[in-house]
């Protein structure tokens, strides 16, 4: 089946290979994990029409998947054998700790299958991948969204809508299998963003990991000034430590494995601080960081997204080029 990426200003087709389909149209997923992303990946796959089913390790929340309609296991061989049968598309959707146990079961019971995962951080997932012998069917991926929440309680089928979704256009990339998981994310509600591994995670350390830690400071910051600064405590510190709510396990979880890219970028923040520690302190002024703060924000409110046309997965250097467009802005819309 022949699926199109087309930008409807320009009126330009992105042609990809042919994949495996049901006879309703969807490829099948396997989604491994039912936690706030997996399962609401699960719920928002299911919404679009796949043939979809899950695993969850923890039997309570397989059943509380069940109890909702969704068919969840906790017997990771069988969802992985019925992979393999149906020729699904399997989805890692556990953080990264638990990583290599999946893929160990992976290469067991469905090493044809084509392989993505949701997981944070992305060069440390494609080297556990190259190492159990999967590389040449798996394809990256990172939905940019989220709550504090976790677990299957928290799983809502419209939490990618909008939503930004990495995917990955490393070497050794193959088409077809980069075609079905791009689907997937635009199915999801989501636009695709490609981008390679190391990017990707250095980019992340900037707009999601650093938050986290920077969030974890103000809230403590904030519960050391006792009841009453935590009773005049209102939108700014309530927003800025939104996510500090999320398990702390799951912050380490998220975090730590993107140590380098985090530490870099923390050691530039604290640099930044510091200058603005100094100047407050010598000129009572903390005018260098408000304004560069401000007009970074500006930046951020105004930036523009444009579709990107007029490259062809598969062709020559076709992945450079979807690198180069994502770099410079460029999403993806739509297949057909």
């Amino acid at each position: 089946m022949a699926a199109t990426v087309v930008c409807p200003s320009r009126n330009v087709e992105v042609v990809c290979e042919s994949v495996q389909v049901t006879s309703a149209g969807k490829a099948s997923v396997c989604v491994l994990g039912t936690g706030l992303i997996g399962g609401s990946l699960l719920r928002a796959a299911v919404g679009a029409g796949y043939d979809a089913w899950g695993f969850n390790r923890s039997p309570a929340g397989a059943e509380a998947a069940r109890r909702d309609g969704f068919d969840v296991t906790e017997e990771l061989s069988a969802a992985l054998t019925r992979a393999a049968d149906a020729d699904a598309l399997i989805v890692i959707a556990v953080p990264m700790p638990a990583v290599g146990h999946l893929l160990s079961a992976i290469a067991t019971y469905a090493p044809r299958c084509v392989l993505t995962d949701v997981v944070s951080v992305k060069a440390p997932v494609a080297e556990a991948v190259r190492k159990e012998g999967l590389s040449a069917r798996y394809v990256g991926g990172h939905p940019m969204t989220g709550t504090a929440e976790s677990g299957w309680a928290a799983t809502d089928s419209g939490l990618f809508r909008d939503a930004v979704w990495a995917v990955g256009v490393d070497e050794g990339t193959h088409a077809e299998a980069w075609t079905r998981v791009a689907r997937l994310a635009l199915d999801c509600g989501s636009v695709v963003v490609p981008v390679v591994a190391d990017e990707h995670d250095r980019a992340v350390a900037r707009i999601s990991h650093l938050p986290h830690v920077l969030a974890e400071a103000l809230a403590s910051a904030g519960a050391a000034g006792g009841a009453l600064a935590l009773g005049l405590a209102a939108g700014s510190f309530r927003d800025g430590t939104r996510v500090a709510a999320t398990a702390p396990d799951l912050v380490r979880a998220i975090c730590e494995p993107n140590s380098a890219a985090l530490l870099a970028v923390l050691e530039e923040t604290l640099t930044v601080l510091g200058a603005a520690r100094d100047s407050l302190r010598a000129d009572n002024s903390l005018a260098d960081l408000v304004e560069a703060g401000h007009d970074a924000r500006e930046r951020y409110e105004t930036a523009q997204r444009w579709e990107i046309t007029d490259i062809h997965p598969g062709d020559h250097n076709w992945l450079a080029n979807l690198r180069d467009a994502g770099q410079r802005g460029g999403v993806i819309t739509r297949l057909n």
